[in-house]
């Protein structure tokens, strides 16, 4: 069971997700529902739910203040709110998901089945996946999460990497895609060692497997399987740096 904490000003609002849950995520548990950020904060430190349903807009204080207040402690974290124009901010907050009212059932599976798989890999695996992917012990292979366990792929067969919304598809020498239960953020941070650089906000390329560079505001790398990936103008430079040469 996944326990669960709901954070709502709007009494209603809190009633309607408890009953979505009760009846469409048997899955999930309720720990508590609060209508205040100050009540939540002491519950959460409390209870230490591993999933919070966390609205935005609240008085005194809101979603992203109390989230402040609770940064340290690991949960999965899900956005509910009436307003997409805090999505990009949601984002930065590495929350795994993010609903808009009033919430859809299938929408919120979805949201809480991402919750599941992030959650079927207990601190045991993230030790396991630190010591298999450490360059420091010369693996040609490391361990990629995906929703049927760990994938061993070798990085040197590696392409590129794309961003599925909370997912990332790994594009093999092969032509294989492997689906990763983790974002691009952790795969960067996971290939960071090799020879990988992040070009676009949605893409990871393997540097040596790079054909050509068409210049542009931000320009594309044609790769080579001949897929063209697009580089966004903020990363560019970083790019340029990476494949030309150092001049003396």
């Amino acid at each position: 069971m996944i326990k669960a904490m709901i954070v709502d000003d709007e009494p209603y609002c809190c009633e309607a997700l408890s009953i979505l849950l009760e009846r469409y995520c048997p899955q999930v548990t309720i720990a508590g529902s609060y209508h205040s950020g100050a009540d939540a904060l002491t519950a959460i430190r409390q209870e230490r739910p591993q999933l919070l349903f966390l609205d935005i807009e609240m008085p005194r204080m809101n979603g992203f203040e109390l989230l402040e207040n609770i940064k340290e402690l690991p949960l999965q974290l899900i956005f509910t709110t009436s307003y997409d124009q805090y999505a990009i901010k949601a984002i930065r907050f590495s929350a795994l998901d993010f609903l808009l009212k009033p919430i859809d059932r299938e929408e919120l599976q979805r949201s809480v089945q991402k919750a599941e798989q992030r959650l079927l890999f207990p601190l045991q695996i993230d030790m396991l996946l630190l010591k298999l992917n450490n360059p420091a012990h010369h693996f040609h292979k490391i361990a990629i999460p995906t929703m049927e366990g760990l994938q061993m792929v070798t990085v040197d067969n590696i392409l590129y990497c794309a961003s599925d919304s909370n997912y990332t598809v790994l594009t093999l020498k092969d032509h294989q895609k492997v689906v990763a239960s983790r974002t691009l953020k952790e795969i960067e941070e996971l290939l960071e060692e090799y020879s990988f650089l992040r070009v676009h906000h949605s893409s990871l390329v393997n540097l040596n497997e790079i054909s050509k560079y068409v210049k542009g505001e931000g320009g594309y790398l044609v790769m080579s399987d001949n897929a063209s990936i697009n580089v966004s103008r903020s990363r560019k430079e970083s790019l340029l740096k990476k494949l030309q040469p150092s001049r003396s």
